[in-house]
């Protein structure tokens, strides 16, 4: 058993534990004991039972206590767009639909739109997401309301934002972003060049710099389609990801969001580069961008976390779902069925998210110090029995829907599948409302 020396618990949860500890570590009949915002001690239930009386109980004979998801590549109140525009490719989707929508947003929009993909997160499974957008601030007070843990950071590109305007109001908007979620306990704010083909060299170069100073992850679109290569290539001569090396951005603290489009020495210099790969199937199998070679960058060491994009080209942010579809994805194209296993796709959904936000050592897995991130599933379900494997289960059989209970930082704020922190039925009324308006702007 894994414990600390603290005499008391305010939340104790029992159940089957699957910790994704390094030993990939089980217990039946187990339980999970919160302090504050912090496991404090791991185990068997008659045991933690006996040793935290006072503690407030989540009992599940059926259920299975497990880690958090992380969503390491999503663009939350893009659930505004849902269904929107689809079936077209990348670009025209962006130019002719999204990006003129986007230009009559306004913050009291995205904090609805960031409200609503909360409420899916929470839903299904989800603890923790990197969410790159606009009106961040707006993102960033969403996600503390709904007690999720965000890393987040205002997009910024060449052309005005209709968050910030021109472009030097956008680095003083990223400045105070940095001064208001400093040692905040929920936010940890990022820097978001949004691509290549929207920033300009010395753009790219002046938020690394910005990045470097703050110590914060450097989160971009990079190499999604074979459209923005060929761009780029004929713009500066070399791919983007050659383009930013050549900057001398590339390093550990970059968080390149698809990277679909790569040849063998660019797989070779990510990994020398530790450049972190969020992978997003669903969203690339949508806009047809192509498939993203993960079994290789794995194998050449590159750290890989999962990411659902916006609910715009998904559509929908959940994990479990992007886990099924990105085991299966890998194995279908390369005629294997032995890549991308089940364990190593639970992986990338876990420990692989925590690593590529830089925050392995608190969530990530169910451990002893580590913040109280974690999810309880039903597992008295006719699509889940009977129960040979559970990596398996998580990534074939699971749904979002079977998540009854979520704790985030020590909060539960999902409990018996009623949110405990949002308010769906005046959320979704707000949203009716804000679908109205945006009817109209696309209709224009």
């Amino acid at each position: 058993m894994q414990n600390t020396d603290s005499a008391t618990a305010d939340l104790l949860l029992t159940g089957t534990v699957c910790t994704l500890d390094h030993q990939q570590t089980i217990i039946t009949n187990g339980a999970v004991a919160i302090k504050n915002d912090t496991i404090i001690a791991i185990g068997s239930a008659p045991e933690l039972i006996g040793r935290y009386p006072q503690a407030e109980k989540i009992e599940e004979a059926h259920g299975l206590i497990m880690p958090g998801l992380i969503n390491t590549h999503t663009h939350g109140a893009m659930s505004l767009f849902r269904g929107l525009a689809d079936d077209l490719p990348l670009m025209q989707w962006l130019q002719e639909y999204i990006f003129p929508v986007e230009a009559q947003l306004t913050g009291a929009m995205v904090h609805q739109g960031m409200l609503l993909s909360a409420a899916e997160m929470i839903r299904s499974g989800t603890t923790s997401f990197c969410d790159m957008y606009l009106f961040a601030d707006e993102v960033a007070a969403a996600a503390k309301s709904s007690g999720m843990r965000g890393w987040i950071g205002e997009v910024l590109y060449d052309f005005p934002s209709p968050n910030y305007g021109e472009l030097e109001n956008g680095f003083r908007y990223a400045e105070e972003m940095f001064v208001k979620y400093k040692n905040d306990p929920l936010v940890t704010v990022t820097v978001d060049p949004h691509a290549v083909y929207t920033c300009s060299a010395d753009l790219l170069v002046k938020l690394k710099e910005m990045a470097d100073h703050h110590d914060a992850p450097y989160v971009i679109h990079l190499s999604e389609t074979q459209d923005e290569v060929a761009g780029c290539r004929q713009q500066y001569g070399k791919t983007p990801l050659h383009h930013l090396n050549q900057l001398g951005i590339l390093d550990q603290r970059v968080i390149a969001a698809h990277c679909v489009v790569l040849a063998d020495d660019e797989i070779e210099l990510l990994a020398e580069r530790q450049v972190k790969v969020a992978h997003c199937p669903e969203s690339n199998m949508k806009l047809a961008s192509g498939v993203a070679p993960v079994p290789r960058l794995l194998k050449a060491g590159v750290t890989v976390g999962l990411g659902t994009d916006g609910a715009a080209s998904n559509n929908d942010v959940d994990l479990f779902r992007e886990m099924d579809s990105a085991a299966k994805l890998h194995k279908g194209v390369n005629l294997d069925p032995t890549l991308m296993s089940a364990e190593q796709t639970l992986r990338m959904a876990t420990m692989g998210g925590a690593e590529l936000l830089g925050a392995a050592k608190e969530i990530g897995s169910l451990e002893v110090g580590k913040k109280a991130d974690l999810i309880v599933l039903d597992l008295n379900q006719p699509h889940l029995t009977p129960l040979y494997n559970i990596p398996s289960h998580l990534v074939y059989a699971a749904r979002g829907s079977d998540v009854i209970h979520s704790v985030i930082n020590g909060q539960l704020v999902m409990r018996n599948r009623t949110l405990t922190t949002i308010d769906e039925e005046a959320l979704r009324e707000k949203i009716r409302e804000i679908a109205g308006q945006i009817k109209k702007i696309s209709q224009q």
